[in-house]
């Protein structure tokens, strides 16, 4: 969901602030596009990207955790539960998944959920950006309006496969997990935690693809063309 950017009585110290923040996310993750275009031209090969262009993902994808305190203290008219959702979602599969489960690093499964998000970013930061310098362009809008039809579930199913391949590591490892007694008196399982974030995308990823499209209708479909300047 796109941040009301232009709330009344913004300072301009803030405005800048969040103009520049954006510009670095957009810079951020047009290297890392940049870098596994490259990474996959010298290799031919998918398995390798995710090594060459980690630290990328790992700092701006971290960075992101800045937009829930953005809701939080009032800078953007979003909701602080959706975004810290969505933001903490991103961040668990890097660092809890691929960073700490080396074999899932060659998968197929990263580089789905890794274009996805890189191409969607992209598109998100610069709306963003030129939401908080003017009006966006509509041919921008058209894109962050329709590319998430294919890009949300491939996306999805990146972070499924990865958690999935994950599994066997985790559950024959132990990784994570916390065993009675110990002084905090409380148990943690996280084979069977990884269980329990695959059941939640079931409810989850049909409300979050149907509010876009829900958005979509608005933004690109006509029904109320004032939209097409200002975000959702």
């Amino acid at each position: 969901m796109a941040p009301n950017t232009q709330s009344k009585g913004q300072s301009v110290i803030i405005r800048l602030y969040l103009i520049l923040y954006n510009v670095a996310q957009l810079a951020g993750w047009s290297f890392l596009m940049y870098k596994m275009v490259e990474v996959y031209l010298k290799q031919k090969s998918f398995n390798l990207i995710y090594k060459e262009v980690d630290y990328i993902v790992q700092i701006f994808q971290t960075a992101a955790i800045l937009e829930v305190l953005h809701c939080a203290v009032g800078f953007v008219k979003s909701s602080v539960v959706l975004t810290a959702f969505q933001i903490a979602s991103r961040v668990f599969l890097v660092w809890g998944i691929v960073y700490s489960v080396k074999e899932v690093q060659t998968s197929p499964a990263v580089p789905m959920f890794l274009f996805a998000w890189t191409v969607t970013e992209i598109i998100r930061y610069s709306f963003y950006f030129f939401s908080l310098v003017g009006s966006v362009p509509y041919i921008l809008i058209w894109c962050r309006y329709t590319f998430f039809i294919i890009l949300y579930p491939v996306g999805v199913l990146g972070e499924l496969l990865s958690i999935w391949g994950a599994m066997p590591f985790v559950k024959k490892t132990n990784l994570y997990n916390l065993d009675l007694p110990n002084q905090y008196n409380v148990a943690f399982n996280f084979y069977f935690f990884l269980w329990f974030v695959i059941v939640m995308y079931i409810p989850v990823f049909p409300q979050l693809y149907m509010h876009m499209l829900r958005q979509r209708r608005k933004m690109v479909g006509g029904e109320n063309t004032k939209l097409r300047q200002k975000a959702d």
